[in-house]
């Protein structure tokens, strides 16, 4: 029994513990070492981690934040009316993504951009439907321009689509191996989480997503994985189901 048990485990080890994935990544993600804007390095090797996923046969599918560019929050705080403000920003997910695609089909990965706000001439206009048959087809699917709406973070975002189309998890990269009590930069003894429920990240106000994210995806079950995008190899991990980063669920 057990040396069935243990061949079951290796037969299953290497394939992937996810059909469809939702990717975020903060546009600050994009910025390397650079005050602003996007680096080139740390470019490619987002999108060489990515092209390793989809070549497991994974369905793909990411949100990009603007931050490196404009941020919405940002510009409104300095006096900028928030609606425009926080369309500033959307275009500014355009063109993170845009640079995402370009890097991913210089690798040979069929890559759509699909836009909340309509500007066909460089991306097609978000459809549920069209980008399930995007994902279908082998191509990976990058989300731009937010929900569309001001007021809604690329954190929303990213848990609405990955609602919308049905993915397996909501992987969320940062800068950080995972979820802690309090900032771990501030606090060297911050407590980090292995596993924690959706609930308790709202009560204790653990800051990974806003509110809204959270919310939306306890209500609709949508399990996230929080880890450390510095790290590399960690997206490909994450989706072969290692132990890696932060797991928040329903408990």
């Amino acid at each position: 029994m057990r040396t069935t048990a243990l061949a079951q485990k290796d037969e299953r080890k290497g394939k992937p513990r996810y059909k469809r994935i939702l990717l975020k990544l903060s546009g600050e993600a994009l910025m390397g070492a650079e005050p602003y804007g996007i680096d080139p390095v740390v470019l490619n090797d987002v999108a060489t981690e990515v092209c390793e996923v989809s070549q497991l046969g994974v369905e793909t599918a990411l949100v990009i934040g603007g931050g490196n560019i404009f941020r919405g929050v940002s510009g409104a705080s300095r006096g900028m009316d928030r609606s425009t403000a926080d369309y500033m920003g959307m275009l500014a997910t355009v063109m993170n993504a845009l640079a995402l695609q370009q890097a991913l089909e210089k690798m040979g990965i069929p890559t759509r951009v699909l836009s909340a706000i309509d500007m066909k001439e460089v991306a097609e206009p978000y459809i549920r439907r069209r980008a399930i048959r995007h994902l279908e087809k082998g191509r990976v699917v990058i989300f731009a321009a937010g929900t569309g709406l001001p007021f809604f973070t690329t954190d929303t975002t990213a848990a609405l689509r990955a609602v919308e189309i049905d993915a397996g998890v909501l992987m969320k990269a940062t800068k950080v191996d995972g979820i802690y009590a309090s900032d771990p930069v501030e606090d060297p003894t911050a407590i980090k989480y292995d596993h924690v429920s959706y609930s308790e990240v709202l009560q204790k106000n653990l800051k990974v997503m806003d509110a809204t994210a959270i919310s939306l995806s306890r209500d609709q079950n949508m399990p996230i994985v929080v880890f450390n995008l510095r790290t590399s190899g960690n997206i490909k991990r994450v989706v072969l189901g290692e132990d890696v980063g932060t797991l928040v669920d329903g408990g």
